[in-house]
């Protein structure tokens, strides 16, 4: 008997499939809220430097996002496969679902679709997740406790301490490691921006080369879950294998913009350093000030630090101060 729409009243709410992660979705809410802001500065700027500054702004806000937004995201590495397989632990059903393995830096996801989802008078669509952070052979067994699907505790066994595959451990390092090189790279790129708007925009083109390393240990760090003997995982009849996937490559993509940017930077400020810092608008107030000061008028008095006693009063009133036009050597 139920309450309404299939929820029993007595028990707890049936589980929903993984939608979206929360640290994911918060990321990117603050980097859209950076972006609509300067949409409305944008109209401040005059001439042709609003596009400039517009391009320079978005190429920046689109870095810093990714950056953030790589360490939460599970698609590091994945793997798909559409198998005929028991459904559940003493029984002989048997299901028609897709199976996949996404792995992200901080865990993995383990994914249960049926084809179609209701089979077995039973809704077939779950999304699992093992996290680094906390116990793996306590989630595995908190995963037998609720009597998830088989395939789902088949893949989950394959990252525990007492697994013979011992993927635990190369995943688990190698995606700390990834992480760490990544809010590293965060840290270089808040610095170039920090330096792109002071009159040193060639240390700010070298730490847009230090942000494309570091991205690039990153990239290095995650690809190492492949040095270990590859274990393998058979659903049905068919096989289960890892390869990299949309963040990996989205990785490595912006580890290249990073560098590009950062050698045409130091390039062109080699080869035009005036223009570079009028195109960024720095160091053009100093030259300004310089020649407003080119000449200077003072008391020839106050100039020499002597006031002469022998000039009587009348004869200030009737001789002209002397005035000493000073030029800038």
């Amino acid at each position: 008997m139920t309450f309404y729409d299939g929820i029993y009243p007595f028990y707890s709410l049936q589980r929903s499939p993984f939608m979206i992660d929360i640290s994911l979705l918060v990321a990117i809410l603050v980097f859209s809220v950076l972006a609509v802001s300067f949409l409305f500065i944008l109209p401040g700027i005059r001439g042709r430097s609003r596009w400039f500054w517009m391009f320079r702004i978005f190429i920046s806000l689109f870095i810093g996002v990714v950056l953030v937004v790589l360490n939460f995201t599970g698609d590091w590495a994945e793997a798909r496969v559409k198998a005929n397989t028991t459904y559940k632990s003493f029984s002989t059903a048997v299901v028609s679902a897709e199976v996949g393995l996404h792995v992200g830096l901080y865990g993995i996801n383990i994914t249960l679709k049926g084809e179609p989802v209701i089979q077995i008078n039973e809704t077939i669509n779950y999304n699992e997740i093992i996290s680094w952070s906390s116990s793996v052979d306590e989630q595995y067994g908190d995963a037998l406790e609720r009597g998830l699907p088989n395939p789902i505790l088949y893949i989950a066994e394959k990252f525990t301490y007492n697994s013979a595959c011992g993927l635990i451990y190369q995943y688990r390092y190698s995606g700390h490691f990834a992480s760490a090189n990544l809010w590293t790279a965060f840290c270089c790129w808040l610095l170039a921006n920090i330096l792109f708007s002071m009159p040193v925009i060639l240390y700010a083109g070298y730490m847009m080369i230090a942000t494309a390393a570091f991205i690039f240990f990153s990239v290095a760090s995650f690809s190492t879950i492949y040095n270990v003997t590859p274990c393998d995982f058979s659903i049905g009849a068919e096989s289960l294998r890892t390869d990299y996937s949309h963040s990996f490559w989205l990785a490595l993509a912006t580890g290249l913009l990073c560098a590009v940017i950062g050698l045409l930077v130091v390039l062109l400020d080699c080869l035009f350093p005036a223009k570079m810092r009028e195109a960024f608008s720095v160091g053009v107030d100093d030259e300004d000030d310089e020649c407003c000061a080119d000449e200077g008028y003072l008391n020839s008095g106050f100039l020499e630090g002597v006031i002469s006693d022998d000039v009587t009063p009348a004869e200030n009133d009737s001789l002209p101060q002397q005035i000493t036009t000073l030029t800038r050597l």
